[in-house]
């Protein structure tokens, strides 16, 4: 099979003919519809670390087709188009076993653990995939595994934003407008803040009631504090910034809520004194569980979550080098990109 291989910091992935891979028990053999690109991708490209060594297939946001399953599978046939999440819990530890297995201290992710889907196959544990709704192009539909269940899990899990609360989005990425997206879905009237206009006109268009530009803003969490008559109910931070850690900490009203979804491996100072006095609550999100996924792609099927319209460019797989290249430059035209076998 054709395949784009990573082998190492700051090296181009490498299209090569790879075998394809071989089914254990319980396993099934998908044909890759699409694969997204993410910033994560970016990460080890960058040369943050994955755990299994190089030579590896990434790609971890996949949708494809059941091209052939072990015997001992039932659940799917030949031809079901599916979703494949990123990260697969053991569902044996603790934290699996107290309902937060995005905490699962055994997880297995693909494109970082085992190959993944930049690739014209890939296998994977029947257990962990679902069926793609059948009224979305499967190729879009790639983007429900992580652009938009990460999503859901920061806004309703973490940040439990209520119909009616004002909501704080820091960045307006693929994720980020996902997120501005979930959040004005379930009810909560979306600040969009980025520094490009045609990002956050983007944000209109998925959501966002209001909107800042953090480069013409001389204070963000101020502008955001005048805007709302004392601060946001909930802020999330989307990016993996110190900086708009720091604004999302600070526009949020007296008992706000702040959640952190993106990835940063920089320290953050936080003042310890309004986050004591003013009990505000300060979380982590990440990724999403399994139980969740049924109800993401539901919300998919009935149009209340947009996905054709998130996918902004697509790449052969040949040229996956250029998408990450686009990515990586913060084009901001690109709201999601998603490389096709």
């Amino acid at each position: 099979m054709k395949a784009a291989v990573f082998y190492g910091k700051g090296q181009p992935l490498k299209i090569e003919d790879m075998p394809t891979p071989k089914m254990g028990p319980g396993e099934v053999l998908v044909r890759v519809a699409a694969c997204g690109l993410c910033r994560t991708d970016l990460h080890y490209l960058h040369g943050t670390p994955t755990f299994k060594k190089p030579p590896l297939i990434l790609g971890h946001e996949i949708s494809g087709t059941v091209e052939d399953a072990a015997p001992d599978v039932t659940s799917f046939k030949n031809g079901s188009k599916v979703i494949i999440p990123p990260v697969f819990g053991c569902g044996r530890c603790f934290f699996c076993r107290t309902g937060r297995p995005t905490l699962c201290t055994n997880q297995i992710m693909v494109g970082n653990h085992r190959d993944g889907g930049f690739a014209e196959y890939v296998v994977v544990p029947a257990s962990e995939m679902f069926i793609a709704p059948d009224n979305v192009p499967l190729p879009e539909a790639s983007i429900i595994s992580d652009a938009i269940s990460t999503p859901y899990h920061a806004v309703v899990n973490r940040a439990e934003v209520k119909p009616g609360e004002t909501v704080a989005v820091f960045g307006c990425g693929g994720v980020g407008l996902s997120t501005i997206q979930m959040a004005a879905t379930v009810g909560g009237k979306v600040i969009a803040v980025d520094v490009f206009d045609q990002k956050l006109e983007m944000a209109k268009k998925f959501g966002a009631a209001q909107t800042v530009n953090g480069k013409t803003e001389q204070d963000v969490a101020k502008a955001i504090r005048k805007m709302t008559g004392g601060g946001v109910d909930v802020a999330l931070e989307v990016i993996g910034n110190p900086v708009t850690i720091q604004q999302a900490f600070n526009a949020v009203r007296w008992g706000g809520r702040v959640v952190v979804v993106g990835y940063s491996s920089k320290e953050v100072t936080i003042d310890s004194a309004r986050l004591m006095f003013r009990e505000i609550e300060l979380k982590g999100s990440l990724g999403c569980g399994p139980q969740d996924y049924p109800r993401i792609i539901e919300m998919v099927r009935l149009g209340r979550i947009k996905v054709k319209e998130m996918v902004t460019h697509k790449f052969k797989l040949e040229d996956i080098n250029e998408g990450f290249a686009q990515l990586d430059k913060g084009d901001p035209t690109m709201i999601r990109g998603i490389a096709i076998p």
